[in-house]
């Protein structure tokens, strides 16, 4: 699997040449927005989209003051025992796979919850949230670790300046990445709860 690094760095250098999303009605930004720390985005209603629309996104920022993020409340109908059909500790992965956005959907990436120091080359993005990239390291987790991880196919990128426009033009609400909302198993109806709390919390400012 590549270095994380270069993803990213491909991956923004591809943002540049796209537009991820659509060009909304203006709306009041999001009040206390800080860009620079890592938080999740839930989409507001009004996002209307096939992709992001109803979508929840765990966002780290980036050097160079683009962002990357993964899409929590999109399982897909793939299992790890179809991507690593000969791995037998895959085989005991109920979970589906998620989606976690447009952008390099070849690679596979986990988000583990875990108490205390940093065992590996995974990197630190949240409290007690973890992001892995590298094989050996995404091999570990599902052997010792999948009861705390989800694992993505993709992600999404922001170049640059991109998510602070879209703060402005009011397509996201803005929340605490707290480790155990963001490995929720069931996300059936994990949007529908948060916007109506986020609408609330909106509505009393």
């Amino acid at each position: 699997m590549p270095d994380l690094k270069l993803v990213f760095l491909r991956a923004l250098a591809a943002s540049f040449a796209m537009s991820f999303f659509p060009t909304a009605g203006a709306a009041a930004p999001e009040a206390g927005a800080d860009t620079g720390e890592t938080m999740l985005l839930v989409a507001k209603r009004k996002f209307e989209d096939p992709i992001w629309g109803a979508t929840i996104i765990l966002v780290k920022p980036v050097e160079g003051g683009g962002h990357i993020g993964f899409i929590l409340n999109k399982p897909t109908k793939m299992s790890l025992t179809d991507l690593f059909p000969e791995h037998e500790p895959s085989k005991k992965v109920a979970d589906p796979l998620f989606m976690g956005g447009t952008v390099d959907l070849n690679l596979v990436f986990a988000l583990v919850e875990r108490h205390g120091g940093k065992k590996d080359e995974a990197i630190r993005i949240a409290p007690d949230l973890f992001l892995a990239f590298e094989t050996k390291t995404i091999d570990r987790i599902i052997e010792s670790e999948s009861d705390h991880a989800r694992f993505f196919l993709g992600l999404v990128v922001w170049r640059p300046g991109q998510l602070d426009d879209e703060l402005e033009r009011g397509l996201w609400y803005v929340h605490e990445p707290d480790a155990k909302l963001v490995l929720r198993r069931k996300t059936d109806d994990l949007w529908d709860e948060l916007v109506r709390t986020l609408e609330e919390r909106a509505n009393t400012i």
